[in-house]
């Protein structure tokens, strides 16, 4: 698996100071894409142990609230394979961090689905390891910029944790603050 970026310090793509990994490759090629470089599943660099290790030093501060994983497209059976080892590390070193990915692909649509592309042999094990899921393909027609987390107003916010727990689709709703 290659990746194209790091951030350390992301405020945009889940709630907190987060670590983001930006992964390479993608077969859904988004009309709008903000990332198109990355479809390429050769684009930027190896995504080696030192790149593990350096994420996860990136994660111990305090004040940063977790991983989240973009794209391209986590969800590329090639890239779930090679992020399951990382995303257990990060579970197991870190159980109190939240844990978010997005998807063109969706949950119940096509990540639970057995014979559709991106359901693999770990699939499953990957999911049962996010606490968020932010999936289904950006819309360029649906784009909104108003939205927190989000691109189009297609995609949902799924609380995993909560939805494994009722059986059903539960959207993540932010956490009220204290006044």
């Amino acid at each position: 698996m290659h990746y194209g970026e790091i951030k350390k310090f992301d405020i945009a793509d889940g709630p907190g100071v987060r670590v983001t990994l930006f992964v390479s490759g993608c077969t859904n090629h988004c009309e709008g894409c903000f990332q198109p470089q990355t479809w390429d599943f050769g684009f930027g660099r190896p995504f080696t142990q030192q790149t593990q290790d350096e994420l996860i030093a990136a994660l111990a501060p305090d004040y940063i609230a977790g991983l989240t994983l973009l794209g391209g497209e986590p969800f590329e059976p090639e890239n779930q394979r090679a992020l399951l080892p990382f995303v257990r590390r990060v579970r197991e070193t870190y159980p109190d961090k939240t844990i978010w990915a997005y998807s063109g692909f969706t949950y119940d649509g096509e990540l639970l689905r057995e014979g559709s592309h991106p359901r693999c042999e770990v699939t499953d094990e990957l999911l049962s390891l996010l606490d968020v899921l932010v999936d289904g393909r950006f819309v360029l027609a649906q784009k909104d910029i108003s939205l927190r987390f989000r691109g189009s107003r297609n995609q949902r916010i799924l609380d995993l944790r909560r939805t494994r727990e009722a059986g059903h689709i539960v959207l993540w709703t932010e956490p009220k603050r204290g006044i």
